[in-house]
């Protein structure tokens, strides 16, 4: 038995060190070699950092206008279909982000299936920052949907059924009663799908190029500045994606919203 144990034990050990290690070796070099102190004096990783932060922030509110009203219809709607439907908003999750990105390109594009109608009015999708945001829609949203379905799913019924007794419209039952109930759900979705758009690399790349001040995020930085030969830039844009997304995570589970995250079966 103490074998069985201790075997466990080193089996956890390993895959928490293989996890663990790497990030915390990139964290500590660029702590301890200057690179995280002096990348806020780099235009480039300064101008990636803004434009980051700027566009996660639309993309999230793109998110939340169109994502709520998809997940309470999944939540709450039984229709045919409704598998598909489900379906095809959570492959974005297991799609290559590359993938994704072609796939943007191929109807945003300029020779796209929509993105020929928008050349002929003068409006070009690609490679602007444009793309960047519908880039971190297209594989964040699903995220945000998954769990604001979950949230929604979780509400007791008879609670907005007492709220219509007493007079309450539909929205206003929405309003006070549902989305304060799936708050946490939705909070946890929020997190997280800002996470992966602050995160996203592939799609981006592929639909909106990197340009500088433009279309370049941080992780097109860490990729660009690597490329270039300047490790030391790369390691600091690559330790402040590091940090957000461990504040993010530890947000998520210190505010108790990690539990909403796990309703994912209701």
């Amino acid at each position: 038995m103490r074998i069985e144990r201790g075997a466990i034990l080193v089996l956890v050990g390993l895959l928490v060190a293989f996890l663990g290690l790497p990030v915390a070796v990139l964290v500590i070099r660029a702590v301890a070699g200057g690179a995280l102190p002096t990348a806020f004096g780099d235009p480039i990783v300064l101008q990636a950092l803004l434009l980051s932060v700027g566009t996660t922030a639309v993309s999230l509110l793109l998110t939340v206008l169109l994502g709520t009203p998809l997940a309470y219809v999944l939540a709450r709607r039984r229709f045919f279909g409704a598998s598909v439907l489900e379906t095809i908003v959570h492959l974005p999750i297991v799609l290559p982000p590359s993938v994704a990105g072609l796939a943007l390109l191929l109807v945003f594009g300029r020779r796209g299936l929509i993105g020929s109608s928008l050349e002929v009015v003068g409006l070009a999708i690609p490679f602007t920052t444009v793309a960047v945001v519908m880039a971190q829609v297209f594989v964040a949203a699903p995220f945000f949907v998954r769990s604001a379905r979950a949230g929604f799913a979780a509400v007791d019924r008879d609670l907005e059924d007492a709220a219509r007794v007493d007079g309450a419209g539909e929205r206003q039952v929405f309003r006070w009663v549902t989305a304060p109930l799936a708050g946490a759900a939705l909070a946890a979705g929020l997190v997280m799908s800002w996470a992966r758009a602050l995160g996203e690399f592939g799609a981006t790349i592929m639909f909106a190029g990197n340009v500088t001040g433009r279309t370049q995020t941080l992780p097109l930085v860490v990729y660009g500045e690597f490329g270039a030969g300047h490790l030391d830039a790369s390691i600091a844009a690559a330790s402040i994606l590091v940090l957000a997304a461990f504040g993010v995570l530890v947000a998520v589970r210190l505010l108790g919203w990690g539990r909403a995250l796990d309703l994912r079966g209701a």
